[in-house]
């Protein structure tokens, strides 16, 4: 028998995870990334739980940890700047992460240690895939035409050959009402290392957080949301102006640095849920299958322990790629779960509404970041965790 072969669609964190395992399996890896080339860049992502362990049987711990954005700590900061309450940042799961990094430098990192052999395919896209006794046929926008014995779906929440390859009862979309525009500015003479957190009435945040490139990555967050992604930028700006107006802190330097910012981003929130994760010869794997949305947290780190976990999985099942996914579902499903099931009326407390609201807010801000209660608001930062052991991997430790 051949070399069997795999297919990635999106170069995500989840689609590198997949792929570096999958190469180092032994299998022929074609990654198919719609952008012209490779995306730097991204807000903060973070590595737990049991995604360290994944990290660390790549190889590349020391390489992410050296990635570091400098961050210390995460405080809460009133109109006036002065810090009002701080969150525990101690321990490698802290509010603030050991391995705390940039999307691009994550996804940076993985891309540069990928195995040898792995062929890389960008600015296309999957157009039509048929299922057939031979494989999958995939064929792209550029006519590109392959045949796989695999195809693995980490195209993120938005994804086009998910809706293609699944029925619609399978996939479920739950707007959270929650819009979040990301993008980098400046660094000013009083950014320090820490994130600073910013929460005022109507629902509206401000986030700065430093990065290790000399500039500093700001977020508007707000709820209700206004799903902006379909204006243009300008248009889109201008609604955000009025969201704001009236808003201290930060609020004017931020707006005004998104006028030029050359990676702004927004963003509607929207969990992604699927009644199963593969059909047939197709499986997905990342935000593509269970966006948790930074809600919920911890996205990168099941990206990167799904790579791992579907490719041990493939090698405890040869032959029966059927078993394979099952086993991958069952071992990846109550770490999405754990994640998806925010806690009841988390939105109300993270964006109130009101003079009152925000004024309950900051004292429940205190009672949580005191002493007493510090372990049990630790604990609210976990994610990816678990007791069971990973799968074995044939070759985990070379």
């Amino acid at each position: 028998m051949g070399e069997r072969r795999v297919v990635v669609s999106g170069a995500s964190i989840a689609g590198l995870s997949v792929a570096f395992w999958m190469r180092r399996l032994g299998w022929q890896v074609t990654v198919i990334e719609r952008a012209p080339a490779f995306r730097d860049g991204g807000q903060n992502v973070d590595v737990r739980g049991v995604a360290r362990e994944v990290l660390d049987r790549m190889g590349l711990f020391e390489a992410v940890r050296s990635q570091n954005t400098t961050e210390t700590g995460t405080v809460f900061v009133d109109a006036d700047g002065r810090v009002t309450a701080e969150l525990p940042s101690d321990g490698p799961d802290g509010a603030t992460a050991e391995l705390e990094v940039l999307r691009g430098d994550l996804a940076r990192t993985i891309h540069d240690h990928l195995p040898p052999g792995v062929d890389s395919v960008h600015g296309d896209t999957i157009e039509t895939v048929t299922e057939s006794a031979e494989g999958v046929r995939i064929v792209t926008a550029a006519g590109r035409q392959m045949l796989c014995d695999l195809l693995v779906v980490a195209e993120g929440v938005r994804s086009a050959t998910r809706d293609r390859a699944f029925i619609s009862g399978e996939v479920s979309r739950t707007d959270l009402d929650v819009t979040m525009v990301f993008g980098t500015i400046p660094r000013a003479e009083n950014d320090d290392n820490q994130w600073r957190w910013h929460t005022t009435t109507q629902g509206r945040q401000i986030h700065l957080r430093p990065d290790r490139h000399g500039t500093t990555r700001a977020i508007l967050s707000f709820s209700p949301g206004e799903d902006l992604t379909s204006l243009d930028r300008t248009l889109a700006l201008t609604r955000l102006r009025e969201r704001y107006a009236g808003v201290g802190w930060q609020a004017p330097r931020v707006l005004g640095a998104f006028d030029t910012a050359e990676d702004l981003y927004i963003d509607q929130l929207t969990q992604i849920r699927m009644t199963t994760w593969h059909r047939g010869h197709i499986v997905v794997a990342g935000d593509a299958g269970w966006c948790v949305t930074p809600m919920g947290g911890g996205g990168a780190s099941l990206a990167i322990t799904s790579g791992y976990v579907l490719a041990a999985q493939i090698a405890a099942h040869p032959g029966n790629t059927e078993a394979a996914l099952l086993a991958y579902e069952a071992w990846m499903r109550p770490l999405v779960d754990d994640v998806q099931h925010l806690p009841r009326g988390i939105k109300h407390f993270a964006y109130p509404q009101t003079r009152t609201g925000l004024a309950l807010r900051r004292l429940a801000d205190k009672a949580l970041t005191s002493a007493p209660l510090k372990p049990l608001t630790a604990k609210l930062t976990q994610v990816a965790a678990t007791e069971r052991r990973l799968p074995e991997f044939p070759d985990a430790g070379r």
